[in-house]
This record gives structure tokens, sequence and C-alpha cells, in this order.
């Protein structure tokens, strides 16, 4: 039925999704914080997991939307895409959440981010390991491979979670220069500002759960109507959700980056994009489930070739937080700079192999 609508009323669905996935994931981030700090999670192995939920529901609603519809390859390409696009956000908070005060990475260089970052490559990793399995390789309704990326996420962050406290360096990796207040304590000011305002937990357990519900149904907005407009402008699946669809649902990384950034929690804005990118392959395992296929298998070669660009863009990251240029291009970091250009070069290659 919808695909029968016109473009300019599908742009309109599509434009009206976004929207409200900007808003809801603002006052999502606010909500999950408060929450997170009130209940006792902060960046324990509940908390992270939380976090990782909360700014990925928009992704999570195309999964299951395009699975129960067998439409896996757009689900893939959001997916896959939608890792490059979030860490290419990184840059969006380098430039307007810093400016010519300093590169982002060399604010918010910690060696926990390092370890986050290696995170997102093993689990990429395994991604196209997986991709060379059989699609029948499919056991109790789950894959081997999906089933072994939820583990490797889990023990990641639940080692994640251990470095922030256990980490056997000075300082627990914490350099020079580096933003002056300890990682986590926008959280802590957001709680802080909603209990002196008087706001009751019950309100925020409300509004949580409204604006989770929005953006559920905004998310499956975003992938009826773009699967439409993929179709009527002529774009496969796999372009329109690795690049117009990804971008579109990275908005609520844009707004709870730009939030930490504005709080001067450098290194929470990071590691939200991080931590962000590695939950997103754990959701191979809904698809599989719930379309009673093997995924991985059925990706194509341009869901891998995202794949890789994402590895890259990470490496990048990686090496700035490492060697903390301190030198700025265009008002950004030189990895920053990097990264654009390369994902600008990737999106051009992803368009001559399809």
């Amino acid at each position: 039925m919808i695909e029968s609508l016109s473009l300019p009323i599908l742009l309109l669905i599509f434009g009206v999704s976004a929207v409200v996935i900007w808003f809801a994931g603002i006052k999502l981030s606010e909500t999950a914080d408060i929450l997170s700090t009130h209940f006792g999670l902060g960046e324990a192995l509940g908390g992270l997991i939380l976090l990782a939920i909360v700014t990925n529901l928009p992704e999570i609603a195309i999964t299951v939307s395009a699975a129960l519809q067998n439409n896996l390859d757009l689900a893939i390409g959001n997916i896959l895409g939608g890792i490059a696009i979030q860490t290419v956000v990184l840059v969006v908070l380098d430039v307007f959440g810093l400016g010519k005060k300093d590169p982002l990475t060399y604010r918010a260089a910690s060696l926990v981010l390092v370890l986050e970052g290696l995170m997102v490559v093993t689990v990429l990793t395994l991604v196209v390991v997986g991709n060379q399995m059989k699609p029948s390789a499919i056991y109790l309704g789950m894959s081997p491979i999906d089933l072994a990326i939820v583990l490797v996420w889990l023990v990641g962050i639940y080692m994640m979670g251990k470095a922030r406290t256990d980490l056997p360096w000075h300082k627990l990796g914490t350099l020079p220069n580096s933003q002056k207040e300890e990682r986590g304590h926008s959280k802590k000011k957001k709680f802080d500002l909603a209990m002196k305002k008087g706001v009751r937990i019950q309100t925020v357990i409300f509004i949580f759960a409204v604006c989770s519900l929005l953006t559920l149904v905004a998310g499956v907005g975003l992938e009826i109507s773009g699967d439409a407009i993929a179709k009527q402008i002529g774009m496969t699946g796999v372009l329109f959700g690795a690049t117009i669809l990804a971008a579109a649902t990275a908005l609520p990384e844009v707004s709870t980056g730009l939030a930490s950034m504005k709080l001067k929690d450098y290194q929470m804005a990071m590691s939200d994009i991080f931590g962000g990118n590695a939950f997103l392959p754990v959701l191979f395992m809904v698809a599989t489930v719930l379309s009673g296929k093997s995924v991985l298998p059925l990706a194509h070669k341009t869901d891998i070739y995202l794949t890789a660009l994402g590895i890259l863009l990470t490496i990048i990251y990686i090496c700035g937080l490492m060697f903390r240029p301190r030198k700025q291009l265009l008002w950004m970091g030189v990895d920053s700079f990097l990264v654009i250009i390369v994902y600008l070069i990737g999106l051009l290659g992803l368009f001559v192999i399809s």
C-alpha cells in the first residue's frame, strides 16, 4: 500500500520519522543517563547494555521490520552502513563540539577508548568470517557465528567495564591535557540537574518509555518509506540502507554526542559511538531468528566492503587516540580529516562496485 504513494509523500514520511528520531533521541539520552545514575548502573555491564540499546533503537526497529518482511538486503545494509556513518559522526563532534580548541582525540585520549575501538574491529572481523559460512549453518533457529558475535560483545563490554576501574596503567591510562573531569561526569550532572528541578523518577521512566516507543515507530516509518523511496528512484536496498537510511538512524548518536561535548565529557562522546558500533552486529542474531535464515552468508560484496570501511575508519581513530596529533585541518583533527576523506572515497567505491 505504501509503495503506491507518491514520492513527495514518501519523502515527507521519511523526513517526519527522522525528525521524531532526532528529538526523541535527545530525550532518550537524557532519561537513560538519569535512570542509569538513579539505579546505580553507571558504566557497569547493565548501564553499557542499556546505552547500546537506547542509542540504536532506530536500527533495532528497522532490523526487526525488515526481517519480518524478508527484506534482508535493507537490514544488512543499514547495520553495516550504520557502523561506517556513525564513525563519521565523530568528525561532526570534532568540528562542532570543539572547533579550534583541540582535536577530539587529543582531549579524549585514553587506553580504555583504544580498547573499545579494538572491540569494534574484533566484532566486524567476525562479520567477515560469518559471511564465508554456509547459509545452511543454522541450529535451533540461530547461526553459530551470530551467537559468537553476541558472546564476544558481552565479554567485550564486561572487559571494558573492568578496564575503567582495574586497568593496570598509570591513572587508568588517562593522559596529560585530556578532559579535566572524570569520564562519565556528564551523566551525574544530568541526574543532579533533574533532581534539583524536582523531577520525579516515575516521570523520567514515563518519558523514557514514550520516547522509546516513538523511536521504534519512527524507525519502522523510516524502513517502510525508505524502502519505497529506494524502489521509486531505482536505488538498491543495500545502497539506500548504507547511505541515506544509515544517516537518518545515526541522528540519536549526533544528539547524544553533542550533549556530551557540551558538558566537556569528550571520552563519553567517543565511547558512545564505539559502543554503538560494537553493538550493531548483534542485530544479525535478531534478523536470523525472525527471518529463519542465516543472514550473514547472504551479505553481498557491498556489505563486506562497508564492513572493511568501518574497520578502516575505526583504526584511523585508534591511531589518533594513541598518537594524539594536535594539528588541525579545517577545524578538525588530522585523524578526523582522514576519516572524512576515506569515507567519501569509500562511498564513491561503493557506488562503483554496486
